[in-house]
């Protein structure tokens, strides 16, 4: 039975089983999250622009450029953290690993947490601070200014509760990521 007709999937089903079905789509996503942080900026400028920011007045324009500053750094960062990951995503399972897209939903997850843990903490704290010092209880208003509705706190509570926030989130990420390793590698290993 080994003719073309029977045989016409292999390719394809060698794919899936050595994992490079898994890997490479997600090195791609990776790659597209990367580009897509560096994007941020210009969305929030275009936010900024629609929602007539630079007509506010002073301390909003002044406001908006320090926070726009974060906002092009956190872009940068989230970059690095996805581009960085994308290779690594690569060696998350091993070849002839009977569990492959576990190690790699993982290493997604991972990534994933320690992204949003980033903006959250850092971008969470540092905006809101920022916009707590320049409006006091009238942060939310810059908030609606840039697109993101009431996320921005009003006291200096809510800019260190951002912090919790995103360690928090980076933490469960990487705990719930290493239970899934563990569990594949578990079982990998219970294989041979």
């Amino acid at each position: 039975m080994k003719n073309k007709f029977f045989t016409f999937l292999d390719p394809a089903l060698a794919l899936i089983d050595n994992g490079a079905f898994f890997r490479k789509p997600f090195r791609w996503l990776y790659t597209l999250l990367a580009v897509l942080n560096l994007l941020v900026p210009i969305a929030i400028l275009v936010a900024a622009i629609d929602n007539r920011l630079f007509s506010a007045g002073g301390k909003f324009v002044v406001a908006f450029i320090i926070v726009f500053l974060i906002v092009c750094g956190l872009s940068w960062f989230g970059f690095q953290i996805w581009w960085n990951r994308r290779d690594k995503v690569n060696i998350s399972s091993q070849d002839g690993d009977e569990f492959i897209a576990i190690p790699v939903f993982s290493h997604f997850l991972q990534t994933a947490g320690e992204w949003l843990g980033m903006y959250v903490g850092i971008g969470g704290f540092t905006i809101s601070l920022i916009t707590c010092l320049f409006f006091g209880s009238d942060s939310q208003i810059m908030g609606h200014m840039l697109g993101i509705g009431g996320l921005i706190g009003g006291s200096l509570l809510s800019c260190l509760l951002f912090l919790v926030y995103g360690f928090l989130i980076v933490v469960v990420a990487r705990v719930l990521a290493e239970l899934y390793r563990a569990l594949a590698s578990i079982a990998n290993n219970t294989r041979k």
